[in-house]
């Protein structure tokens, strides 16, 4: 994520420019002149954003308004480094040009790369559906689904459905002829490297150890932090209005182009100290369950998210979400409400507006309507949004794994053979 400050006067020609990368709203060409998404071969979803406050927080605002900055966010396969120098190598002048719309940006021989190093912020929670699917990954499993359907339409015709053994067989012989003449690609899977098992195992059972050795201090503390979190409960205010028709229409606009959506908010945390801290350490246990539990498919229950982040700003004040998810917002929210309103009022409760909570885990989301306004009022229209591989669901690159999985892994029983035959129907 590179974040920097538009300059004062470059905000209305920036957002022209980032809207030329359109083919219509909503909808990025990605191959546009300016920054042509679709060379990069590692990248599943970015987007460019204009960050700033668009629906007034005038009963809970405690803050000086924000600048407005420029975001480019990007989830990729391999270091964010490496990809950043990808980036100044096959859109440099472009990003210059972009980037040029911010303050004090570098001159015409200053490193690029620096610059977005600099200006790179790390999340403090990050979400990833399937850690270590790669776009190559995916589209070698989409294309090997979408053969495989056809070839099975034919044997079908040809030899009914009655010996599926017979079926997978001449499926599996169709596959290696494929593979034979380069029509289709299965790459294996490149080795984890060692430092990073290495970083990973460590954090694994580090953040659990050090949760242990805190808890005689966490007991300790426990009775404050619970009159004070009641204390607060019972009287920040709350910011859940119906945001403006309008607006929403805006929005909605941008909307629904895909089967996948983005989604961007930013909002400000509540002043209290005990806020602030809670929201870290939330979102810290929220990124290391997303690393090591939730790294599979699913976000607690949820499964229709690709990509998801947390990043604060602001010394701790302001928080920006942004995630990737299939189906609308309605059906998005929902999902949550429905699944997970506890885990939403883990973290957004410390957000300035919240819907009241009860006990920290009670109340907050569960209240429909008003946590609904509460997320509305702080969504932001993407400017640019781009995925890799448009018109796939979650569900769709599972399923596509799991055919895969059943080319390379041969099912013993019929009856294992008949579900992995009716993945590839769908």
């Amino acid at each position: 994520m590179i974040i920097a400050n538009i300059a004062e006067d470059r905000l209305d020609p920036l957002r022209a420019l980032l809207e030329a990368m359109n083919r219509e709203p909503g909808v990025v060409d990605p191959h546009n002149t300016l920054f042509p998404f679709g060379r990069f071969d590692r990248l599943h979803v970015a987007r460019f954003l204009i960050l700033q406050t668009l629906v007034a927080e005038d009963k809970v605002s405690t803050l000086p308004a924000a600048p407005p900055r420029l975001v480019f966010l990007g989830d990729c396969d391999g270091p964010s480094d490496t990809f950043i120098a990808e980036m100044a190598v096959l859109a440099g002048p472009q990003l210059r040009h972009i980037f040029g719309h911010c303050d004090a940006f570098i001159g015409e021989r200053d490193s690029l790369v620096n610059w977005m190093q600099a200006h790179n912020t790390e999340p403090a929670a990050n979400y990833i559906n399937w850690r270590g699917r790669t776009v190559l990954q995916i589209r070698e499993e989409t294309a090997l689904h979408e053969a495989l359907s056809g070839e099975l339409r034919r044997i079908v015709r040809e030899i009914g459905r009655d010996n599926p053994r017979a079926i997978r067989q001449r499926l599996l012989s169709f596959v290696e002829r494929e593979k034979d003449a380069a029509r289709l690609t299965l790459t294996p899977a490149a080795p984890t490297p060692v430092d990073w098992w290495m970083k990973n195992l460590l954090h694994k059972l580090g953040v659990p150890l050090l949760l242990l050795l805190l808890s005689p201090l966490f007991l300790l503390v426990s009775p404050y932090l619970v009159w004070r979190l009641r204390q607060l409960e019972r009287s920040d205010p709350e910011s859940v209005d119906r945001p403006p028709r309008e607006y929403m229409r805006r929005l909605a606009a941008l909307e629904d182009h895909d089967v996948t959506n983005p989604f961007s908010a930013f909002g400000e945390v509540k002043p209290q100290p005990f806020r602030r801290h809670a929201v870290r350490f939330f979102l810290w246990l929220l990124d290391y369950a997303a690393r090591h539990v939730y790294n599979r498919g699913y976000l607690t229950r949820v499964q229709t998210i690709h990509f998801a982040r947390w990043v604060i700003l602001d010394d701790n004040r302001r928080l920006l979400f942004a995630s990737n998810y299939d189906g609308s917002l309605e059906s998005y929210m929902d999902d949550f409400i429905n699944k997970v309103a506890w885990g939403l009022n883990l973290v957004f409760s410390n957000g300035a507006g919240y819907p009241s909570t009860r006990w920290l885990i009670k109340d907050g989301a569960e209240q429909e309507q008003k946590f609904k306004h509460f997320l509305k009022r702080r969504a932001l229209p993407t400017q640019v949004w781009y995925k890799a591989y448009p018109g796939l669901t979650a569900f769709d690159l599972a399923r596509n794994s799991r055919i895969r999985e059943g080319v390379e892994v041969r099912q013993e029983s019929d009856e294992e053979i008949r579900q992995w035959l009716a993945q590839i129907q769908t």
